[in-house]
């Protein structure tokens, strides 16, 4: 909301959810577990009041319009973490040589891509969990980035380069993601 000179955006807090601010770090607790960002710009301020959180801005320069709206989407992602949390689904897909995905500490290794010898590997953000059933891999956790850079790590370690893609469609990819809407 725009009114005269300053931009706005409220964030509403639901039950069971407490949020607070130590300096420029914001620690959101809920059912889930916690999480915790630096929200740090020289011209937005954050103030948490009863049942919201407002993210404000007096005489925005174009920049700065666009910090709130980035500082609110982030403080709702993390409301949306801690309360429900975030999944994502990869499917393995292979035509010819079966590969074998598995979860070591904190990776994922993928052995017999397209019938190499060597294991590639992708990492796990922390505070994500990886699991493997059948021809289908789940990212889950609470913060939206470390479940989405898992579930691209993943994806990224199934690609080739100078091959078809048309035709040689082997490799594990992302196709549903919790927070978006099947079409």
């Amino acid at each position: 909301m725009t009114i005269a000179g300053k931009i706005e955006s409220t964030i509403a807090i639901p039950g069971g959810v407490s949020v607070t601010m130590d300096g420029n770090t914001m620690k959101v607790k809920g059912p889930r577990g916690e999480l915790s960002r630096n929200f740090a710009y020289p011209r937005v301020s954050i103030a948490i009041g009863e049942g919201e959180v407002t993210v404000s801005c007096e005489y925005p320069r174009t920049k700065d319009k666009a910090m709130v709206g980035t500082f609110a989407a982030h403080v709702r992602n993390m409301i949306r973490g801690v309360t429900e949390g975030y999944t994502y689904t990869l499917k393995i897909v292979y035509s010819h040589f079966p590969m074998k995905v598995a979860v070591k500490e904190n990776r994922v290794e993928i052995n017999n891509y397209m019938g190499g010898h060597d294991p590639r590997y992708a990492d796990i953000v922390a505070g994500c969990k990886v699991k493997v059933s059948g021809s289908e891999v789940t990212v889950e956790g609470n913060c939206i980035e470390g479940c989405g850079q898992t579930a691209a790590n993943i994806e990224k370690a199934t690609s080739r380069l100078g091959f078809d893609k048309r035709i040689f469609q082997d490799g594990i990819y992302i196709v549903h993601k919790s927070h978006k809407v099947r079409e």
